[in-house]
This record gives C-alpha cells, structure tokens and sequence, in this order.
C-alpha cells in the first residue's frame, strides 16, 4: 500500500520559515516534487527534485526562497520555505513517481502565511 504522508505545515508570519516533510512508503521512487493549491486557484507545481538529488527544478516564484532535498533512506522529501509570503498561503502536496511510472499524492498540509 503507498502512502504519502505530509506534515510541517502551520501558520507563520511574512518572512517567516516552515519546512515541510513527505513520508513515502509502499514504492520505490524516482522523481518527487511538491504541489500547492491556493484557495480558488489550480494546483500548481514548486519544486521537484530527482532519485539521486542530483537534479532539481522550482518555479519562478519560489526560486532563492524554497529548497527542495530528499533522504533516501529514509523516503523522505523535503521543502525547506524560506521569506515566505501572503501568497505562498496554501494546502501543499507531495507527489512521487513510482519507477513503474505510476503518480501518487499525499493529502496535504496547509501552509498559512500571514501579513
């Protein structure tokens, strides 16, 4: 059974930091990445990094601010938000790539970043 299993989220201030975990299990894993949805938007991308860590990609509006890092051993991926933001304020979510080419989601963690 996969699961994916975020945590780290909570209410920070404008500038504050939050680091968030995801927790695979059930898989072995190649790409993995976070998502966010804010309220009455899409779900976009932010970060995804690749099996060995060698490879990572952010969007344009967390560059300089986000690092994303995965411990292996551990199955476990990272999102270290720096000078966060109002408008980072949104539920986050892990996403990973089984090998076999199959997505899976975690369910979320709210992130709320306050004036």
């Amino acid at each position: 059974q996969v699961q994916l299993v975020e945590s780290g989220g909570g209410l920070v201030q404008a500038g504050g930091s939050l680091r968030l975990s995801c927790a695979a299990s059930g898989r072995t894993f190649s790409n993995m990445g976070w998502y966010r949805q804010a309220p009455g938007k899409e779900r976009e991308f932010v970060a995804a990094i690749s099996r060995s860590g060698g490879s990572t990609n952010y969007a344009d509006s967390v560059k300089g601010r986000f690092t994303i890092s995965r411990d292996n051993a551990k199955n476990t991926v990272y999102l270290q938000m720096n000078s966060l933001k109002p408008e980072d304020t949104a539920i986050y979510y892990c996403k990973a790539d089984s090998i076999l080419g199959k997505d899976y989601w975690g369910k979320g963690t709210l992130v709320t970043v306050s004036s």
